[in-house]
């Protein structure tokens, strides 16, 4: 295998983590629309103009999809490389990935983007639990550069008209509580996110969100520690940053973590 390629289980295990690489989808309009699904956090670019916005890519590790892995995901990994870009191709392309049944974000309910390329939210200011992990979802999984807005609630919707922003997690949107299910389920469940992870992860916060401490094992420590740091920032966006680190070990655990134990004292006697 080249070095300039990343095969699907690599990329796989990086997906959903703070160092996962800059995913850059460059298929061609008639195999996009064939398939109009993207990999995580992924964004579109045309391979023909890569010239001129390669250099918006410095100093980030990069993975580039096209549909089989071929010339134009190989050229576009190649130009970025001249630019001194850290890129690799994944290998077998798009079809290699869903085949691999590899997670795919269904692209019709994704908000549009401003003119700096990043989608929108508003919300209610004091965050605790859902209105952490549903930035955190977008932020991993949807749109990396995605911008939040905290304000007050009387103030959403009128904030989401005026600045063109996505309402969530409100009553009487979209994006909110479905019966017992919370605003991040329906994000998992809408942009098509199901998987052992998440679908794990979602159960946490939906028992934590929902005053359900009895769902599972780790609500209560979880909700301790989302109310924890809503004490500890007055400022909306330094909880958010704050409580990402939170999300991802959560995240990490669900994936990685559940069947290791740890037990103290150690078997044994010390020597």
């Amino acid at each position: 295998m080249p070095s300039t390629t990343i095969t699907v289980s690599q990329l796989s295990r990086l997906i959903g983590l703070p160092g996962a690489p800059v995913i850059i989808d460059v298929r061609i309009d008639d195999d996009f629309d064939a398939d109009p699904r993207l990999l995580p956090a992924s964004c579109r670019r045309d391979f023909k103009t890569v010239s001129t916005w390669a250099a918006a890519f410095a100093g980030k590790p990069v993975a580039v999809v096209c549909q089989k892995g071929q010339k134009l995901s190989q050229g576009v990994v190649a130009w970025l490389r001249h630019e001194g870009i850290s890129a690799e191709s994944l290998e077998g392309g798009f079809e290699a990935w869903r085949d691999a049944g590899g997670l795919l974000i269904r692209t019709a309910k994704v908000p549009p983007r401003n003119d700096k390329g990043a989608t929108v939210w508003v919300t209610r200011s004091r965050p605790k639990v859902d209105r952490i992990a549903c930035p955190w979802l977008i932020r991993r999984f949807l749109d990396p550069d995605a911008v939040f807005l905290f304000v007050e609630p009387a103030e959403v919707l009128a904030v989401a008209d005026r600045f063109q922003a996505v309402p969530f997690d409100i009553d009487n949107v979209f994006w909110s509580h479905r019966a017992e299910r919370c605003t991040f389920d329906t994000m998992v469940e809408e942009f098509g996110l199901e998987s052992e992870a998440l679908d794990r992860l979602a159960a946490i916060v939906r028992a934590a969100d929902t005053a359900s401490l009895d769902l599972v094992p780790q609500a209560a420590g979880f909700l301790a520690a989302s109310l924890g740091l809503s004490r500890m920032f007055r400022d909306d966006l330094e909880q958010l940053e704050a409580g990402m680190l939170l999300y991802d070990a959560f995240f990490r655990w669900c994936r990685d973590a559940t069947e290791e134990t740890h037990n103290w004292p150690a078997a044994g006697k010390p020597t």
